[in-house]
């Protein structure tokens, strides 16, 4: 490969790392072409852009980067797929579905200015709520003191109402 075409991957992994904010590195090895479609199309259907790279290259954008990646490098060997996501926990779940394969299997992944290296850091990343799942969650605390106000004043508006018509068909 020339040095030219190195140095246009370096630069577009960069801006890949500046445009997504979580990424995950995942161990592709043995995977065959057909397995390798089906992710690619999985990952596609979950908006993650997934890019197979050279693991020099890719050490070579991450230390280009304005964060310490360092930790990484060490998870960064044999064939390794860059899952890029705007979706902390997206990845983590797809990665769920290939637990029991073992291809694709989780390296490493940068989500939430966090790192997590190892396989074991699955579940971790899988509890990471997204922006909109923390939004709702804080929605539905919010909104519960006030159904609870709502419901006790219903009930006791039909206690009030059944106790005065109860009272207006008493005979005199």
């Amino acid at each position: 490969m020339k040095k030219e075409v190195k140095d246009t991957i370096i630069v577009e992994l960069g801006e890949k790392l500046k445009e997504y904010p979580h990424f995950y590195l995942v161990d592709v090895t043995g995977m065959n072409a057909a397995n390798t479609s089906k992710l690619r199309r999985k990952c596609f259907k979950s908006d993650i852009k997934m890019v197979v790279v050279k693991n020099n290259l890719l050490i070579k954008a991450l230390e280009a980067a304005e964060v310490d990646f360092a930790p990484l490098y060490e998870s960064l060997v044999g064939t390794t797929a860059v899952l890029f996501t705007q979706t902390a926990n997206v990845p983590a779940k797809l990665l769920k579905e290939y637990e029991k394969e073992g291809i694709p299997a989780l390296k490493a992944a940068y989500a939430e200015e966090g790192i997590f290296v190892g396989a074991d850091k699955l579940a971790d990343l899988i509890a990471i709520k997204s922006k909109n799942e923390v939004i709702a969650d804080i929605v539905a605390l919010l909104q519960s003191p006030a159904k609870n106000v709502v419901s006790a004043l219903q009930s006791g508006a039909n206690t009030i109402h059944g106790v005065l018509k109860t009272l207006g068909e008493r005979p005199e």
